[in-house]
């Protein structure tokens, strides 16, 4: 657990030169929230989980909570406080970062998405967990702008939160955006299956 600036992190250094996974959590998550997905990722690999900047009902949300399902412009104005906050860290601690992978969990997610397509090129692959591609989003795709990015897609059938048919959704908007998807269903709720979780190891491992 840590600060920087503004930012409440949860934090584990990795080796130089490693790659940099930044950890999204869902709607009233906090930095603490993706730590159980740590121990699937690569040991070397630099983790960074960033508290959302609004607070919400028991936790902190990506936008400003209000009614409704989260849209692409809901979610954007997060979007360069996390290219500040990547920008300025990593200068801070002499971490490469002009590309990271992405890691988000349900709102989290969708967060993901939304910052890999305001910035592509900061982007290297993202992991969509549970998650979904926010509304408003579908017009960006036209001009292809995650083409060749790889993106790993997992969602449970018996999700009652995030529909498993937004995942399916979101997996064809992604190839209208030119990524690579890797997607894993599992007969699971609003988590990640074991067999998921897996093949999530395998997508991040260098």
């Amino acid at each position: 657990m840590t600060t920087f600036e503004d930012w409440a992190l949860r934090l584990r250094p990795g080796e130089a030169g490693a790659q940099v996974i930044l950890l999204l959590h869902g709607w009233t998550g906090d930095e603490n929230s993706m730590w159980a997905f740590a121990r699937d990722l690569p040991a070397s690999a630099w983790l960074l989980a960033p508290r959302a900047p609004h607070l919400a009902a028991s936790g902190y949300s990506w936008r400003v909570p209000r009614a409704g399902w989260p849209t692409y412009d809901d979610l954007r104005p997060s979007a360069p406080l996390l290219l500040d906050l990547i920008e300025r860290w990593g200068i801070a601690n002499g971490v490469e970062a002009r590309q990271v992978d992405l890691l988000g969990f349900s709102q989290g997610a969708a967060m993901c998405l939304t910052f890999a397509l305001a910035n592509p090129a900061r982007v290297r692959r993202m992991g969509i967990l549970a998650g979904f591609a926010p509304p408003g989003a579908e017009e960006l795709a036209a001009s292809r702008p995650l083409e060749g990015k790889q993106v790993f897609v997992a969602h449970g059938s018996q999700d009652q939160i995030v529909r498993v048919e937004y995942a399916r959704l979101t997996v064809k908007f992604l190839e209208s955006c030119g990524a690579s998807v890797t997607y894993c269903e599992s007969d699971t709720g609003h988590k990640l299956g074991a067999e998921c979780r897996r093949e999530l190891g395998e997508f991040f491992a260098d």
